[in-house]
């Protein structure tokens, strides 16, 4: 079977290049990837894949059988970023690009969905394809989610299993990487305004400097992580903006702090932020100021089914030959919204190997310079075949 899924991948692999090519010159931010979602549409329709489109208002789900089965996730927004590349797909939109390779994971799991509509005949269980919007920002899952598309709400296959791929330019090409448990940090942020008394910076004994008040926390937060998170837990508390005032003889009335908060265990991220809290009461009060904090809860923490890991594993093995799965000692701390499936289906997230052994300066994620790997593509597609050729079961 694996020969025959090998052939029909490479078969599409030029269509597949120029699908990616064209998504990546048609960038569109969260909820208005109706150009993708067209493309999308288009192929399910060539494979004969029955498909709802509109989902959470531009997602696209596609389904093959009835029953219980497996679902696979691709994400289809980009980034508010300018692309800086010369290349003859460079994107049409100024200030929006593909810079996380979104472009890529859409085309690899309409590649997968037109492999599986051929072998549907072959296929063990049901499969669904879940083309999701507005992952970057707006957490597209959970509306994908609220709208159905994990049960019989949109087509006839309730998911009990479910798959995505994001491609890593850190890895090799070919190859995958994952972990049981906690794969990606759950990520909130937060506001700390200091409010002081602001007045002619000339006499300072008439003002309450809330800068400095806000300097100090700065320092004073440095230690929030050691004192809560247990090593080698990881976890980040980061302070990422810095604002008061707009003169040279004024002191402020107030000044403004902003951060991010990571962690892989809930207990730990509730600890966090009351010690932020009551750290920024008391370093406001010592300076005579008062503190208000906001906490704005983000993305959950991925954590990976055990036994949807196994089938990873193994799937990445047999798809891709010898020892291509490569399992990760910790997680990673940025954070992803596929973690939302993963409190209705036994879910499994792995990273796929971009790097190009003969580019050294092949860009990261999120740079205006970023490219996704069409090396990559078949590797991605025979993989999502073979996860959906794979029955989870109990361990």
């Amino acid at each position: 079977m694996n020969e025959l899924m090998n052939q029909r991948v490479n078969e599409l692999t030029d269509h597949l290049v120029a699908i990616r090519h064209d998504l990546h010159a048609h960038p569109q931010l969260a909820y208005k990837e109706t150009y993708v979602a067209e493309v999308v549409c288009g192929e399910l329709d060539r494979a004969g894949i029955a498909y709802q489109s509109g989902v959470a208002t531009t997602g696209v789900v596609g389904w093959i059988g009835e029953g219980e089965g497996v679902a696979l996730r691709a994400d289809m927004d980009a980034l508010p970023i300018a692309e800086q590349n010369d290349l003859p797909y460079v994107s049409q939109h100024p200030g929006c690009m593909h810079a996380c390779g979104h472009d890529g994971h859409t085309t690899m799991l309409i590649g997968a969905a037109h492999v599986l509509a051929a072998m549907r005949d072959e296929l063990p269980q049901p499969v669904k394809f879940i083309f999701q919007p507005a992952e970057e920002v707006e957490g597209g899952a959970q509306r994908m989610i609220e709208a159905g598309a994990l049960d019989e709400r949109i087509g006839p296959v309730k998911v009990t299993s479910i798959y995505g791929l994001h491609g890593a330019p850190q890895a090799p090409v070919g190859t995958v990487a994952g972990r049981a448990g906690a794969m990606m940090a759950a990520t909130d942020h937060f506001d700390i305004r200091i409010a002081g008394k602001g007045g002619h910076a000339a006499f300072p004994h008439e003002t309450i400097d809330p800068i400095a008040c806000a300097a100090q926390l700065v320092t004073d937060l440095q230690s929030v992580v050691s004192q809560v998170v247990e090593p080698p837990e990881p976890a980040v508390l980061a302070i990422t903006s810095f604002h008061a005032g707009n003169n040279y003889n004024v002191t402020p009335a107030e000044a403004a702090l902003r951060g991010t908060a990571r962690y892989v265990r809930d207990d730990a991220g509730a600890q966090l932020r009351q010690r932020l809290i009551d750290t920024a009461d008391r370093t406001a009060v010592a300076a005579g100021c008062r503190a208000e904090v906001k906490w704005h809860s983000g993305y959950p923490v991925l954590n990976n089914d055990p036994a949807a890991f196994a089938v990873m594993n193994a799937a990445a093995r047999a798809a891709l030959g010898g020892e291509k799965f490569v399992e990760m000692p910790a997680p990673v701390m940025a954070a992803e919204d596929f973690a939302y499936y993963g409190h209705h289906a036994r879910a499994c997230f792995a990273f796929l190997g971009l790097r190009d052994p003969d580019r050294p300066d092949q860009a990261d994620l999120h740079s205006p310079h970023f490219d996704f790997n069409d090396a990559a593509i078949s590797h991605g597609v025979k993989l999502l075949c073979r996860l959906a050729m794979e029955i989870v079961c109990d361990k």
